[in-house]
């Protein structure tokens, strides 16, 4: 997956060489991979689950804050480097790259790994049935054709092409956007005050019409109806931000948002307090859980988005002010960070089928924590090790 302004203050410090990689933007990504595979891996043994009989109140608070950010701060950080690969590359050369870089993955994920993942899972409801060749023909040929997590290059490759589109007849919208978020790279309580009211306007009317679960599927392809536009304002926010050069200003190591990661820490606290709490309301004093009142449905869309947009701030500032230098555990998977993304989920869910219905100990709870540590370390030793292994092929490297 793929960042001036004339500003004294700004101009006075020392700042990056175009064109050299933020290792904090790098690590952000590859920790958000990370977090992709922690929420697969515990999902199961959750109350949103229910694919097993162990649980743990733990991985619910996990699954809450994972799935309320994650996918939109990697539109975020997906969306830096269009414009200037736009810029650099022209619109043809981009387009091509982009269907290599995304289109391709998705397609054989889509119709090759996402099926041999999801066998694992129509063998432990419906048992062997008439095979994996007839499950995958009905698939692609009458559905559900489920796409797992590879959901989000479908749409970040719609995103690019839509970036593309824009970036022909009026780039200078996206530009605006990243003039607005860079306009006070000394005061970004400023953007982020901006971007917080903008994640609010954009998702709370979305979720109050279609709902928190109904996703629209064409195919292989499907996005969550009340998150589209919240991802699309992330992926052109980031966008606008590349634009201008924002990775050495607004996203500048020894920026001001840099620094003040605290009051984006405390943000966060905040809001995702917030979550838990209506989320604990819900399930213990509503006499419908599964059917809360629409005054609920839109406290809690609020603080979805505010969580959303101080999370993502607070995950940059954090890799910002403290992943930027140095080395990291993190720097050995960034190179395959992605093929690991593409890959997990076959052997995640083989190997949550494998532990299905086992008692791994005598307490409930501790059978749910091996099994999410199992499913995780395997998981990431799998997928990686098939990452490394394909990379191999030549060719394959400008893919993964």
């Amino acid at each position: 997956m793929t960042v001036a302004i004339s500003s004294t203050a700004v101009d006075t410090r020392a700042k990056p060489a175009a064109g050299a990689r933020n290792a904090a933007l790098d690590r952000a990504r590859t920790f958000i991979v990370l977090l992709v595979l922690i929420h697969h891996s515990v999902i199961p043994y959750t109350y949103y689950g229910h694919t097993d009989r162990q649980s743990l109140l733990l991985f619910d608070a996990v699954v809450t804050f994972n799935d309320s950010f994650f996918m939109a701060a990697m539109f975020l950080l997906s969306g830096l480097f269009v414009w200037p690969s736009l810029q650099h590359r022209g619109i043809g050369s981009f387009l091509r790259g982009r269907w290599l870089r995304l289109g391709l993955p998705f397609a054989i994920g889509s119709v090759f790994l996402m099926p041999l993942a999801y066998y694992a899972v129509e063998l432990r409801n419906s048992g062997a049935g008439s095979g994996f060749i007839a499950y995958w023909w009905k698939t692609i040929t009458v559905g559900p054709w489920e796409s797992g997590p590879i959901w989000f290059l479908g749409v970040l490759l719609a995103f690019d092409m839509l970036a593309a589109v824009i970036y022909r007849v009026a780039p200078s919208a996206i530009e605006a956007i990243g003039r607005v978020s860079t306009a006070k790279v000394e005061h970004p309580t400023y953007a982020f005050w901006m971007f917080l009211a903008a994640s609010v306007i954009v998702y709370v009317p979305m979720d109050h019409h279609f709902g928190i679960a109904r996703w629209f599927t064409l195919g292989p392809l499907a996005v969550q109806d009340d998150r589209v536009l919240l991802y699309l304002l992330y992926f052109f926010v980031g966008a606008g931000i590349g634009a201008v050069h924002g990775d050495r200003s607004l996203l500048s190591p020894d920026g001001e948002l840099a620094r003040r990661w605290p009051l984006w820490l405390a943000a966060t606290t905040v809001t995702y307090a917030g979550l838990i709490g209506l989320i604990f309301y819900k399930r213990e004093f509503l006499p419908d859980p599964n059917n809360p009142p629409q005054g609920w449905d839109n406290l809690h869309a609020f603080f979805f988005a505010a969580f959303s947009a101080s999370q993502t701030i607070n995950l940059l500032a954090l890799f910002l002010r403290f992943g930027n230098s140095g080395r990291s555990i993190l720097d050995p998977l960034r190179e395959s960070s992605f093929g690991i993304f593409l890959i997990h989920y076959v052997p995640l869910l083989w190997l949550q089928y494998a532990l299905y219905g086992i008692a791994l100990a005598p307490i409930p709870q501790v059978t749910a924590i091996l099994k999410a540590l199992i499913v995780f370390v395997l998981t990431l030793a799998i997928s990686w090790l098939a990452t490394l292994a394909a990379r191999r092929i030549p060719g394959a490297k400008h893919v993964l």
